[in-house]
């Protein structure tokens, strides 16, 4: 069987995705240093708790969890939990994470589709991401050797149950931060500057979740042209 020549292609995909993450990921660290030191009056848990009282949802706790970028929504334990950093510190980008993280929390008790969709893939993915590499890898080295297309056909659709999920989170994501600048600005908690500034902190947030989903796409596309490649010389 003639050798493939698709890695160099490969090689290009995680190359440029490795470059524009790093890029992307130290400019989210910059603009959340530099917001950092910009002065708000209320702190992270009093956004959210103030955030999800006007909001009428009672039913949601707000908790301090370790570490730094560890802030989430849990929708089965109905908790925003905010690192610590977030959760006591009184600036435009504790404030921005605190209302995103609230924005799920809105989206939860809204029944956005797109939440409890990703909510529903989670299993899923995570089974996916555990056995996609190491199927793939199997796979691949079969299609060398000749053999079935099986599994190799499996490892794309684990991996594609991944990008699925990163494309998802896409919309989630920009929808819970149109949520919270809207409530900063209407609540009186951001407006003018500092809104501007929050909203500049959550677009480099979102971009880390757009530039994944690009990368994952990449790489499926490059796992599927294999597949078609290896198929079409049978």
């Amino acid at each position: 069987m003639p050798a493939l020549h698709y890695d160099p292609i490969y090689l290009l995909i995680v190359g440029i995705a490795m470059i524009v993450s790093r890029l992307v990921g130290a400019q989210l660290k910059r603009k959340f240093a530099l917001y950092s030191q910009v002065p708000m009056p209320v702190s992270g848990h009093q956004v959210a708790e103030q955030m999800l009282a006007e909001n009428g949802i009672r039913d949601v706790e707000v908790t301090s969890t370790p570490g730094q970028l560890t802030d989430h929504y849990n929708p089965r334990g109905k908790t925003v939990n905010l690192s610590e950093p977030v959760f006591a510190a009184r600036s435009v980008a504790a404030a921005a994470v605190a209302a995103h993280e609230c924005g799920h929390a809105l989206q939860h008790a809204k029944n956005y589709p797109m939440l409890g969709l990703r909510s529903n893939l989670v299993p899923i993915v995570q089974l996916g991401s555990k056995l996609a590499p190491w199927v793939l890898m199997a796979g691949i080295a079969l299609a060398f050797a000749g053999s079935n297309l099986t599994v190799l056909l499996i490892g794309i659709i684990l991996f594609a149950s991944t990008t699925l999920f990163a494309l998802i989170t896409l919309p989630v994501e920009f929808d819970a931060s149109r949520r919270a600048l809207a409530w900063l600005e209407s609540s009186g908690v951001a407006t003018g500057l500092s809104h501007k500034q929050a909203k500049d902190a959550l677009f480099w947030a979102a971009m880390t979740y757009t530039v994944a989903a690009l990368a994952s796409l990449g790489q499926l596309f490059y796992y599927i042209m294999l597949f078609a490649q290896v198929r079409g010389r049978r």
